[in-house]
């Protein structure tokens, strides 16, 4: 499979670099799966003080990433389309958009700062915008970390496990994990269910798609009704196998 390019447009580079060569995204990109080119859109400024910001028109509190180093940092580079626009108006990121992206090969992301970007970049430059959260961050670095990696664990031989995004909160089964337990079995008092350590793999499994539909229905009850509803293989497994206690 040929790797994942991934270009990223910052004022800060090193924050997204930095965290994309540690851990499972620093082993892909060592191992050529993923393809990620940092871009510093400082360097394209127009002056010796390397101001990429400016003043509102029409007055307002903050600055406002201006147009020119951003097109010309876009420009420069010659990113693979499409290139996002990291913001908390964009179109909320989920784990479909990480599946379909991850089944690309690539995609960019602009990083905004301070009051955000001068809007012909909404307008002429980007072919969209995501949001990670109805949060305001100080900028979309650590937003694109978070899209980086959400995607790059989907591609083939990042992850050691292929069965991960199977059983995973919002994989493919759609629902919440399961609780999860090691070693010892005994751990101040606190045992670990006794059906885990039966060896009866068929009930096992059994016992934990319970625990995904009941930690669904507690916590995200909404996933249940998107998917239309609990089946009558559903409705059993929640009566034969009781919810392990959270709390």
């Amino acid at each position: 499979m040929t790797a994942l390019r991934i270009d990223v447009f910052s004022l800060f580079p090193g924050l997204v670099d930095g965290f994309c060569s540690e851990s499972l995204l620093g082993k892909a990109r060592q191992g050529g799966l993923l393809d990620l080119r940092c871009h510093d859109i400082r360097d394209q400024a127009p002056d010796i003080h390397r101001t990429v910001d400016d003043s509102p028109f029409g007055g307002g509190a903050g600055m406002v990433m201006q147009a020119q180093p951003i097109f010309e940092a876009v420009e420069a580079a010659n990113p693979v389309r499409p290139l996002f626009l990291l913001g908390p108006g964009g179109k909320p990121f989920d784990q479909a958009m990480a599946d379909e992206l991850a089944g690309t090969d690539g995609f960019s992301l602009l990083c905004g700062r301070y009051e955000g970007v001068d809007h012909r970049v909404r307008q002429h430059l980007v072919d969209g915008e995501i949001s990670i959260g109805d949060v305001v961050l100080s900028g979309g670095e650590v937003a694109a970390c978070a899209v980086i990696e959400a995607v790059t664990r989907l591609r083939e031989g990042a992850m050691g496990n292929a069965a991960s995004p199977v059983a995973e909160s919002f994989g493919t089964s759609g629902l919440l994990e399961e609780p999860q337990f090691t070693r010892p079995a005994e751990f101040r008092g606190w045992g670990v269910p006794e059906i885990l350590r039966s060896g009866d793999h068929a009930r096992i499994e059994r016992w934990r798609h319970a625990q995904r539909l009941h930690r669904t229905l507690r916590d995200r009850p909404d996933l249940i009704e998107t998917a239309g509803g609990l089946t009558t293989d559903d409705q059993a497994l929640l009566e034969e196998f009781p919810a392990v206690p959270y709390h």
